[in-house]
């Protein structure tokens, strides 16, 4: 039987993530996942690529407030936005979007500042954010099922799943073996193949409909020792032999879309395949 085996949302997006037993679902994906961003001072979206100390930013979300913690430094506590007439608007720019976001302050700017050496600020959703899935990325079978996809600050989708299996196919060729981490899932699951999570259309878990994206395309974040933040050249050299493209990229975890709030939690089942129509 296939199963949840854990579950994990990335409050700021390329910081630490945080592991649940029980997540919701909402338009964006799950809730609090990504829904922070660092930005430059030009307004352009920082990650582990160009700055893998945020590797090393731990961060917790209460009720009222977002908590980063790291290393040698006082925790900063930012106020959840509350959609009120005080938030600050800005302009954010992730990939090819850009976005109305919300500034949290010159507080947090100057944390992160301290922390990662260069000038940068913190910036939420907010209550009017407004971005979606580019229609070209979502399958063709799916287009009908999935007519507007909200996504928050992923890259591209609101999930991704990724197979015990294939870390431990993975890690059969590595030495040093790597963790989980290293490839930011917010679905792990165990009881299938390597790779299994790739063939399949549509899933079914905790009653919600799950379909599939298409293949993760991995970059240099996943050479990133997330406990140390020393980048290195695995595992993108042994996923290379066996897991690139005729065009150049190299693929590891299943992108997911869901069609419906709800709540997943680890231990769940997974339904392979269950309903899909013919253009539905």
């Amino acid at each position: 039987m296939i199963t949840v085996s854990a579950l994990y949302i990335y409050p700021v997006k390329s910081c630490r993530g945080v592991a649940l037993t029980e997540a919701r679902l909402d338009a964006f994906g799950l809730e609090h996942d990504r829904r922070f961003l660092v930005v430059d001072a030009t307004g352009h979206f920082l990650t582990q690529r160009s700055v893998p100390r945020m590797a090393l930013i731990e961060p917790e979300i209460t009720p009222t407030e977002l908590v980063l913690r790291t290393r040698g430094a006082t925790d900063l506590r930012v106020p959840l936005p509350g959609g009120l007439e005080r938030e600050r608007r800005t302009q954010v720019v992730i990939w090819r979007d850009t976005v109305e976001a919300i500034d949290l302050g010159d507080a947090a700017a100057n944390w992160l500042r301290d922390c990662l050496g260069q000038r940068c600020r913190l910036v939420h959703t907010g209550s009017h954010f407004a971005r979606r899935l580019r229609r070209e990325k979502i399958p063709a079978p799916h287009q009908l099922a999935l007519p507007d996809v909200p996504v928050a600050f992923a890259d591209a989708y609101p999930l991704l799943a990724v197979s015990e299996a294939s870390l431990a196919a993975l890690n059969d060729r590595l030495e040093p073996r790597v963790l989980m981490d290293r490839f930011r899932p917010n679905i792990v699951l165990s009881g299938c193949g390597p790779h299994d999570e790739d063939t399949w259309p549509m899933v079914r878990i905790g009653g919600i409909e799950i379909r599939a994206g298409g293949d993760c395309a991995r970059c240099t974040v996943t050479t990133v020792d997330q406990a140390t933040a020393q980048p290195g050249k695995e595992p993108l050299r042994s996923l290379s032999k066996y897991r690139r493209t005729s065009e150049g990229s190299v693929l590891f975890g299943q992108n997911w879309i869901h069609t419906a709030p709800g709540t997943l939690r680890v231990g769940d089942r997974v339904e392979v395949g269950v309903g899909l129509g013919v253009g539905g």
